[in-house]
């Protein structure tokens, strides 16, 4: 069992798992020169051979253009290597819900794919007053795509010969939940426990990659199945994440990409050992990452994995 299994399981891992993912538009600005700095720290990204090749994945939707997805949504991005943002919204009233019918196209899980989706099918303020409204439509909505996703969770565990099947789906905005609590725990957390089941059905752990403020559901989102979660350092803050996670809910603690293009390596440095001594536990429980977009500078990527490889060796 490697570590980052332990690390879920509070099985006392040799080491913090920890990860570095670089956005594609960093890869487009920098090029081979980010292969220097990963060379360096094979802990952190494996051997790399090659310091001259530079070879990255870029997602169809991380393109400048527009296309449209297999439920009709419009989606436009005017920068290559970042992701794009839904613009058009098919259901634009109300009442279109009732003639929406799910894609016949298996599409697996993207980014996105329970409450975003609902965003993204309604446009964010319509979602919003159907959720402070509560129409019947609302559920109806809610159950499309639940059991659309149920279907997808199926074909993906019983193709995958992996543990842990990875979803995420952004339910916080920058200082909150976009619903309260008590509104999410009604409708999300049934929706997000049926497309669970599945994984757990075949016998698979789930990591839940969520953004913006999610801590009053944490606790929830672990109810509904998720055995790792995946939240911002930021939109959450330190304190919050050491009281309702630490010892009982495991996490991969997404540092502060807010403070990475603006800091110096020093602070850097301080603020990843500052969330490792606050979260780390002997028995395991926490993983690290950070994500480098093109606006960080090259000697803050660089002060990250060593910041990140100092971490890891935590005791």
């Amino acid at each position: 069992m490697n570590d980052q299994m332990k690390a879920i399981l509070y099985q006392s891992p040799s080491r913090i798992p920890v990860s570095v993912s670089i956005l594609p538009a960093t890869w487009n600005k920098y090029g081979a020169a980010l292969n220097s700095i990963r060379a360096d720290f094979p802990d952190i990204f494996g051997e790399i051979k090659d310091l001259s090749e530079v070879t990255h994945y870029t997602p169809a939707s991380y393109h400048a253009g527009s296309f449209t997805d297999a439920w009709g949504c419009r989606w436009e991005n005017i920068s290559e290597g970042y992701e794009s943002i839904v613009m058009g919204h098919p259901l634009k009233e109300r009442e279109d819900i009732l003639r929406l019918k799910a894609p016949t196209e298996d599409i697996g899980l993207p980014q996105g794919f329970m409450f975003l989706r609902l965003t993204d099918l309604r446009g964010f303020e319509e979602m919003m007053i159907d959720f402070a409204e509560e129409p019947p439509e609302l559920q109806l909505l809610i159950d499309i795509v639940r059991d659309y996703n149920v279907r997808q969770m199926e074909i993906i565990c019983e193709n995958s010969k992996d543990d842990i099947i990875y979803v995420g789906d952004d339910n916080g905005i920058q200082q909150n939940l976009p619903i309260s609590p008590a509104t999410w725990r009604k409708y999300l957390k049934p929706a997000y426990k049926a497309i669970y089941d599945v994984a757990k059905k075949h016998g698979k752990m789930v990591y839940m990659h969520t953004d913006g403020c999610i801590w009053p559901v944490m606790a929830d989102m672990q109810e509904a199945g998720a055995d790792m979660i995946n939240p911002q350092f930021r939109a959450n803050g330190l304190d919050n994440l050491v009281r309702v996670c630490k010892g009982k809910i495991p996490i991969n603690l997404d540092l502060d990409r807010q403070l990475f293009p603006f800091a110096t390596p020093e602070e850097i440095r301080e603020h990843i050992l500052t969330c490792a001594k606050a979260l780390y536990l002997p028995k395991g429980g926490l993983w690290l990452s950070a994500e480098c977009a093109a606006d960080v500078p090259l000697q803050n990527i660089r002060a990250i994995c060593e910041g990140l490889h100092e971490a890891s060796l935590l005791k």
